[in-house]
């Protein structure tokens, strides 16, 4: 394990490393956006900037965020390659905490998590209150669905793209909830695999 502290006072460098996961939970709960204050300790710091820009930047390194850690590298998509039409997470449609199984569906993307396992529906755990992904704009969220860069999405019981609640927890357009880069090697989503 490796926090924040150990990179931001020089202990620990990433360099030294080819995969990180930013996981989920309540780590940053104490300030609003939760992840995004996560990610506003390293956009703030230039030397620790540079560094997480230097290792999305690497041919050699992976990565994944959870939830809190979904809402971190989302906020960190100046730095990452092929990130720049990512959405943000913001609160839940239903303006409450969601914890809950819901269903998703595996897309075609280049993601290295999920290679093959396009088509697979299956069953997992969402636990967040800031879980909708907000684009920009329409044209940034056309960008991402005709690319192949979504990854995830929350699905039915007749496996369909979830619209509404409570199947569509947090009310992201076409049920999105996880996404990629174009090379495969930044993953983000919503919902937690590990609880599963």
């Amino acid at each position: 394990d490796v926090h924040m502290t150990d990179i931001i006072a020089g202990r620990v460098r990433l360099e030294q490393f080819k995969g990180l996961v930013a996981c989920g939970g309540f780590s940053y709960g104490d300030v609003l956006g939760a992840g995004e204050g996560w990610a506003k300790s390293i956009m703030f710091n230039a030397r620790v900037r540079d560094e997480f820009s230097a290792f999305f930047a690497r041919s050699d390194s992976f990565s994944l965020g959870v939830c809190n850690g979904c809402q971190m590298m989302s906020a960190l998509k100046p730095l990452i390659p092929g990130a720049e039409h990512w959405p943000r997470f913001v609160r839940n449609r239903s303006e409450q905490f969601e914890g809950r199984f819901s269903l998703v569906e595996v897309l075609p993307s280049p993601s290295l998590f999920f290679a093959g396992m396009a088509g697979s529906v299956m069953p997992i755990a969402v636990a967040h209150g800031e879980g909708r992904a907000e684009f920009v704009d329409a044209a940034a969220e056309k960008s991402c669905t005709h690319s192949g860069v979504v990854s995830l999405r929350f699905v039915d019981n007749r496996g369909q793209p979830a619209a509404s609640y409570p199947a569509n927890p947090n009310g992201s357009p076409a049920g999105i909830t996880g996404l990629t880069t174009g090379n495969g090697r930044v993953t983000i989503l919503m919902p937690h695999p590990e609880r599963v």
